[in-house]
């Protein structure tokens, strides 16, 4: 057990400023579920890999040249953040020179979903957004 566990409370546990409803954190490492995931949402790399990779398995300069202005040094360090969180598998063949492919796991294709999801509400709120951002600037003198 990871000390993670789901309690039956109503009330949300406040983890500094994150809210994690019917979570603790883990007394051992004080880590809140919802910001250690909302850290890998808010990477910039990372979400660009995970869609890419959620139309299959891919190799390095693939992703690199899929992946408009990321360095081979960040999509390096993206991958193994990825493969340390399980969310991406590494794999080598045995061939001269080794080749090596990427792709998701499970629990990457659940993610993944999950990204699918936010970006359809992104799509589809995109107008209301900019709309809002254009009458607040408007009132408030901000171009910001």
């Amino acid at each position: 057990m990871d000390g993670r566990t789901p309690e039956a409370v109503v009330e949300p546990v406040i983890a500094g400023d994150v809210v994690a409803a019917g979570y603790r954190l883990d007394a051992e490492d004080g880590v809140c579920p919802v910001r250690d995931v909302l850290d890998r949402l808010g990477d910039a790399w990372s979400v660009l890999v995970i869609r890419h990779l959620d139309g299959g398995p891919a190799r390095f300069n693939a992703l690199r040249r899929a992946i408009d202005g990321i360095s081979q040094r960040m999509l390096a360090q993206t991958l193994r953040k990825l493969e340390r969180d399980g969310l991406a598998s590494r794999t080598v063949f045995p061939t001269t020179p080794p080749q090596v492919e990427y792709a998701l796991t499970d629990l990457g294709r659940s993610f993944s979903a999950h990204l699918a999801q936010l970006a359809q509400w992104a799509f589809l709120h995109q107008p209301a957004i900019r709309a809002s951002r254009r009458a607040y600037d408007a009132a408030s003198g901000d171009d910001d």
